[in-house]
């Protein structure tokens, strides 16, 4: 009886232990399947790689997915792409897709390169960039609106950071004026990684005076300098990187005119010279007075008149003048001559005119005597 008892208490013991512990159990396991089921159902996230390379003239694509607390969610939504920062960066990106519709049509895409490779309906936004530049690098933030009868929205605070690689290229040579009448060369390019630049040339050994330029923000873009050309040639800039590299060729003539001291001497030897015919001219005419005359004062009464020969008023003195064998020519200016010639007899000459009348008339009464034959 006694040990009836005994058992009978044993059992009682441990009925109530077996029951604590499947309890426990159970309402252990509950929790744990709550909150792997609920975990997406109770908040927002989003997932996106935190950098995606491409290079220059390329497409790449950013990823971007995300998960909401709304299930079967199936009103109005708005994916939007940002660049720079979150919340306030420009759109580069955006569609809206109507209730119940897995089509996003386009609102907005910057430059026409931006297209949306995902489908929200679906929790993905992943976005195509076309014809990628050096300009297109930094961080991308997508975001995703719902407008429906839930009105919620969610945006990465992280993004994704775009890097864009390119081979070097120069985008600017040249040769610009200094001080104390030197000049200097200027090359400018760009590329990712950052080309280095070397500058080759007469005289001149291979130099590299890289530094970046002045307000890069991104730091692409690397300027070369030459302080000082000392020699007249062919000047060559080159820019390298680890993808390639590029050349460009600047020429420097410079023009040694004469100095100032030889300019005026020349000048004064011009004058000396034009005074030297002058005199020549005046000594010829005053002797040719005492002959006979001279045609000096002729000239400009006859040239003013605007009619005849300037030389004589008589045109037979005209034709003497010009069949002449002994004409002087007298330059008095840089554009005139004064012509002088020795005066002769003209009473003997005869005058072209006259002499042309007389030709044609001959020619006509020949070509009348043949006729008549």
């Amino acid at each position: 009886m006694e040990g009836s008892v005994r058992l009978l208490a044993c059992l009682v013991c441990i009925l109530p232990m077996g029951s604590l512990v499947r309890t426990k159990r159970d309402t252990t396991g509950n929790l744990l399947n709550t909150e792997v089921h609920s975990a997406p159902t109770q908040r927002w996230s989003m997932q996106l790689p935190a950098e995606v390379s491409a290079a220059a003239g390329e497409a790449a694509v950013l990823p971007c997915t995300f998960t909401h607390p709304h299930r079967h969610y199936d009103g109005p939504l708005t994916a939007i792409w940002r660049a720079g920062e979150p919340f306030a960066g420009p759109q580069v990106f955006r569609c809206a897709a109507a209730r119940g519709s897995e089509l996003c049509l386009t609102a907005l895409s910057l430059h026409g390169r931006f297209r949306l490779l995902g489908n929200p309906r679906r929790n993905d936004l992943s976005l195509r960039v076309e014809r990628l530049a050096l300009a297109d690098e930094g961080r991308y933030f997508c975001r995703v609106e719902f407008a429906g009868d839930i009105h919620d929205r969610y945006e990465s605070r992280h993004g994704v950071r775009l890097h864009v690689t390119a081979a070097p290229r120069i985008i600017n040579i040249s040769v610009l004026p200094g001080p104390t009448h030197a000049f200097r060369a200027l090359c400018t390019a760009e590329g990712e990684p950052p080309p280095a630049l070397t500058w080759s040339g007469p005289a001149l050994g291979n130099r590299s005076t890289a530094a970046r330029g002045p307000g890069q923000g991104v730091g692409h873009q690397v300027t070369a300098e030459l302080p000082a050309l000392a020699q007249d040639g062919r000047y060559t800039c080159t820019a390298s990187n680890s993808l390639g590299r590029a050349e460009a060729s600047v020429y420097l003539f410079r023009f040694h005119g004469a100095s100032k001291a030889s300019t005026v001497a020349l000048l004064l030897g011009a004058l000396g010279l034009k005074a030297l015919l002058l005199l020549g001219a005046l000594a010829a005419c005053t002797s040719r007075r005492r002959l006979g005359g001279c045609a000096w004062a002729e000239v400009g009464a006859r040239g003013a008149a605007g009619g005849g020969s300037p030389f004589r008023e008589d045109p037979q003195a005209d034709h003497l003048a010009w069949h002449n064998q002994n004409i002087i020519f007298a330059p008095v200016h840089p554009l005139h001559f004064l012509y002088l010639h020795p005066t002769q007899e003209l009473g003997t000459s005869v005058n072209p005119l006259y002499n042309q009348e007389a030709e044609a008339s001959k020619a006509k009464g020949l070509t009348s005597s043949l006729e008549s034959q």
